[in-house]
């Protein structure tokens, strides 16, 4: 398409922004903001959309949905970034960033949330009341995003996935109709989001629980590259025996700061000191000595301890010395073998979508390898291939979720995602 084909289709866009009562920031090709509000925190994203148009409002992305249904163009959603797989070329870029308030109910122990939220906001609004939410690995990580995605955080075992805290939603559907998404309203609609992320429409508030957590025993300690193998073999044994308080991955990494590679042991316990370094004795002392890194008891706020970017992503059953032997031996690799189960495996009955909760172990590799067994499992979340979203499923669950896409979007309007087709 022509500099000034693209141009008329842009005006025409605006236009119909402005007649569907938008009143956001609209940016276009070539105006100042318009490379860097286009941008994913994925580098390979390199969306190039006729329009980045940045809502203020619910009746901002009622707008938005209506104006790029009316004008055949397609519509991508982005809060902070960090959920981009599909690139919104030639459609719109609706983007929530602006829309970020927090409100807590500390009584019901609930948060409510607008589309742009981050996790350090909810974290600092929650702590006041002694109350966490079931956050990500980093505090600038989006809420809405990663909260329908499945989000699975460091109070997993003990609390679920953050996708199961959900209790409702408010929701722009493809026709652009606001909807109460809730156990009690839209009930099938409610199931699909939690875990089946953005297919249905546009999340434009969240409420979720609330758990009463101040204070954990937490940290990243580090030993010797050389006792890898041994510390995942006792990390298989130690795992079956530890309560769902306490939540642990084992990362082949560096030290930071140095190129030294090391056993990073990445700790969290949602209790005292003395349970959790009881607990961890016989991990460490297969470990042995420490090179660097604490445990320290600290509010939960303060305790995000990053993840690893997932070129390799696979759901084990068990950890067997195939694989074990298999990643000890990259050189180069960052890898993260983290322990799943708890209170993940055991939803309630009426839990949304999110797959392959019964996995005993998550392994995230940076970079593909060819040697290792897949069981062609994936999570939404780490999602790298949008094209294998069927794959985060049960053949149940996405046979279900088909259904209710073909009663809320049967057009597949919402498609720039990890896409349910209908």
């Amino acid at each position: 398409m022509s500099t000034q084909a693209i141009a008329v289709v842009a005006s025409d866009v605006v236009a119909g922004l402005l007649g569907a009562g938008f009143n956001g920031a609209v940016r276009l090709p070539g105006e100042p903001e318009y490379d860097e509000q286009r941008r994913s925190v994925i580098p390979s994203v390199d969306s190039r959309p006729l329009a980045v148009v940045e809502a203020y409002s619910r009746t901002d992305i009622q707008a938005a949905v209506r104006t790029a249904r009316e004008y055949g163009v397609p519509l991508a959603v982005q809060a902070t970034g960090h959920g981009t797989r599909v690139p919104a070329d030639g459609g719109i870029l609706l983007k929530t960033t602006a829309m970020t308030s927090v409100l807590i109910d500390p009584e019901r122990r609930i948060a409510k949330v607008a589309p742009g939220a981050r996790w350090g906001a909810v974290l600092d609004a929650a702590r006041q009341f002694g109350l966490a939410p079931l956050s990500g690995s980093h505090r600038d990580v989006g809420v809405t995003g990663y909260t329908l995605g499945g989000g699975v955080g460091w109070l997993a075992r003990k609390y679920g996935f953050a996708a199961d805290s959900v209790i409702r939603a408010e929701v722009v559907t493809a026709d652009g109709r606001t909807v109460t998404a809730s156990a009690d309203q839209h009930p099938d609609l409610f199931w699909a989001i939690r875990g089946g992320t953005g297919n249905f429409g546009v999340v434009t508030s969240l409420e979720f629980r609330l758990y009463p957590v101040r204070e954990v025993h937490a940290g990243i300690v580090y030993y010797g590259i050389d006792r890898a193998a041994a510390i995942l073999r006792r990390y298989r044994d130690w795992t079956a025996t530890i309560p769902n308080e306490l939540s642990t991955a084992v990362v082949l990494t560096r030290i930071p700061g140095t190129e030294q590679r090391a056993v990073a042991t990445k700790v969290l316990y949602a209790g005292p000191a003395d349970v959790a370094e009881h607990l961890l004795k016989p991990l460490f002392e297969t470990a042995g000595p420490r090179l660097a890194g604490e445990l320290r008891t600290i509010e939960y706020a303060d305790a995000a301890m990053g993840g690893t970017p997932a070129r390799h992503l696979d759901f084990l059953d068990t950890l067997t010395d195939e694989v074990i032997d298999t990643v000890t031996e990259l050189e180069d690799a960052t890898v993260e073998v983290r322990h799943w189960g708890g209170a993940m495996a055991h939803p309630g009955p009426a839990a949304g979508p999110v797959g392959h909760r019964a996995a005993s172990y998550s392994l995230i590799i940076d970079r593909e390898v060819a040697d290792l067994p897949n069981s062609g499992r994936t999570f939404v979340n780490f999602l790298g291939d949008p094209d294998r979203a069927d794959t985060a499923y049960s053949p149940a669950d996405l046979r279900r979720l088909r259904a209710v896409k073909r009663t809320y979007d049967p057009a597949n309007f919402f498609h720039l995602n990890a896409n349910i087709r209908p």
